[in-house]
């Protein structure tokens, strides 16, 4: 078994990848923000204190964290990684020739920490040493040559452990492409990871981190909408089921809008048999079962639909999946679900991180045997994720002995 090991969304959480927001951050402007995927533009040092905050709260719960920087760096000392990352910010087709070879000179002078630091945070045209041709004619000097990458600070996304297994995902936004490209990196270059299986890779069809659930042993759900397509859930299913990670993978439609844009969003587990979930949507959530009985794996068996928590609890082999319904009002349901109330992260089972300003929602938590955690989060929400969406759990506890907490 591989030494970094996930089977469950609420085993006790040994080790977690976290990015703390930096530089990519302060290049968020009104005429960027939207396409580069955030709702308003953070205070970034309010939102580096907020994540120091989170990270610190982990740590002092026994949870060894990860930083994405930190090991880009150590993964860059090694000139098959280096080129691999290199490659793929050359590849884009908007540089041309010309600037295509002034951005590879540029990007041949900088360190290892200085060139992870430029592939997160962006470069612009002003920033580039030297530069020539047309299309460095016709840009502005603020125009990014390098896009930055906002959103790298959501590491649930681009990376999910299945097993001793790591699915590397294929990002649907635009923005976001370049992320896995980074991540795909450590995995298969950093020495720490070296040997790690990849359950699933860039460029497969669109599958996204915040969709996909351990729900137990064997058993995801996976969420389809505006970010994962049927065509990713049906791959990692059929890679899941070759490899002997799953025997059960739950296919669940969620609305395409900018709320609900991951399953994760709407619902998170907080214990062993119990999930938080966004009333609005609790009774009309459903599934579709994923399985394979045909040992040369060319057909899956897909049934359903059926009410997601029903057709959870099968899969599970449990009598119910218990529902937190936060039994709030309309309005306070819809403004918490908004700020990514229904997004928590288990450190262990019955014990949760969750934003503050969550307070209704983290109230009912509490009534139900669940200890939360709170931390502030009013500045790293504004890209539309909570602690759940910024954290990718490396090593959890097996389940058996979290049955047994």
């Amino acid at each position: 078994m591989s030494l970094h090991h996930v089977d469950s969304e609420v085993g006790r959480l040994g080790t977690v990848l976290l990015h703390r927001p930096g530089a990519e951050l302060a290049r968020l402007t009104p005429r960027n923000n939207d396409s580069l995927l955030f709702d308003g533009i953070p205070w970034v040092g309010r939102a580096q204190e907020e994540h120091d905050t989170f990270a610190q709260a982990l740590r002092t719960r026994g949870v060894e964290v990860l930083y994405v920087s930190e090991l880009l760096a150590e993964t860059l000392t090694l000139p098959v990684a280096r080129q691999e990352v290199t490659r793929a910010v050359l590849d884009d087709v908007r540089l041309g020739d010309t600037l295509r070879g002034h951005v590879a000179a540029h990007l041949a002078a900088l360190d290892p920490a200085g060139l992870a630091a430029t592939l997160i945070a962006g470069l612009s045209r002003a920033e580039l040493r030297a530069g020539g041709g047309l299309v460095h004619a016709l840009m502005d000097r603020t125009d990014f040559v390098i896009d930055p990458l906002p959103n790298l600070l959501f590491t649930r996304d681009s990376s999910v452990w299945i097993g001793g297994q790591v699915a590397v995902t294929s990002l649907a936004m635009h923005a976001r492409r370049r992320e896995t490209s980074l991540t795909h990196a450590i995995y298969r270059h950093h020495p720490r990871f070296s040997g790690t299986p990849l359950v699933y890779e860039p460029g497969l069809e669109h599958l996204e981190g915040g969709d996909v659930l351990l729900l137990a042993p064997g058993v995801l759900a996976v969420g389809v909408g505006e970010r994962t397509r049927p065509a990713g859930a049906e791959r990692l299913a059929r890679r899941c089921f070759e490899r002997g990670l799953a025997h059960t993978v739950l296919v669940v439609p969620i609305a395409q809008e900018r709320a609900t844009m991951h399953l994760d969003t709407v619902c998170t587990m907080v214990d062993v048999d119990a999930v938080v979930m966004y009333p609005n949507v609790a009774s009309t959530l459903r599934a579709w079962t994923v399985t394979s009985t045909d040992l040369q794996l060319d057909e899956l068996v897909v049934s359903g639909p059926e009410p997601f928590i029903v057709a959870a609890a099968k899969a599970m082999r449990i009598d119910t999946l218990r529902i937190i319904d936060t039994g709030l009002d309309p309005v306070t349901a819809e403004r918490e679900q908004w700020d990514d109330g229904n997004n928590t992260l288990a450190i262990g089972p019955r014990l949760c991180v969750a934003y503050e300003r969550n307070t209704e929602t983290n109230a009912q938590l509490e009534r139900n045997g669940i200890e939360v955690i709170r931390i502030p989060g009013s500045e790293l929400g504004s890209g539309r994720g909570g602690p759940r969406c910024m954290s990718a759990p490396i090593v959890r506890a097996s389940s058996a002995l979290t049955l047994g907490a």
